[in-house]
């Protein structure tokens, strides 16, 4: 019986290792993605707080100066807030390409994950087929000398 070689082998390794490169950026760009999430979210909120100090502040005694200030206060976290915005939807798309990155690499490691599954069940069928045979020129020799001894 001779032993299982996959002729395949140093490329399942490297797709193995280009895998897992994909994944590790993959889950890189997750994680800034959530950060990115996490950023605007606080911005909207301090862009909610500025909108009610500012309608707050129409409440009582108007103040040229200090509704001008939380004007620009509120107009700079509007700014803010657009920024934020942009900068999730670029970090979304930079995840979305590095998860498609993953998944061909992912695809490519399973092909030839599968080829070496496929090689290895014919070499066991070989294997037993030889294995078949020899029995059976065992048993046909075992068989002739009993005959032989008979008569």
């Amino acid at each position: 019986m001779k032993r299982f070689r996959f002729p395949l082998r140093p490329v399942a390794v490297l797709r193995a290792h280009h895998e897992l490169k994909a994944r590790e950026a993959f889950a890189a760009a997750v994680h800034i993605y959530v950060q990115a999430e996490a950023e605007l979210a606080a911005t909207r909120t301090r862009v909610a707080r500025s909108e009610a100090d500012l309608y707050a502040s129409r409440r009582g005694r108007f103040d040229a100066s200090v509704a001008a200030e939380a004007f620009i206060a509120y107009r700079a976290e509007c700014a803010a807030e657009v920024a934020a915005e942009r900068d999730m939807i670029a970090k979304r798309a930079v995840m979305n390409q590095r998860r498609a990155d993953y998944l061909e690499a992912h695809r490519e490691l399973e092909v030839v994950n599968r080829l070496e599954q496929k090689a290895r069940a014919a070499h066991r069928l070989d294997t037993l087929r030889e294995e078949q045979i020899e029995l059976d020129d065992f048993a046909g020799r075992r068989g002739r000398t009993a005959q032989f001894s008979r008569s």
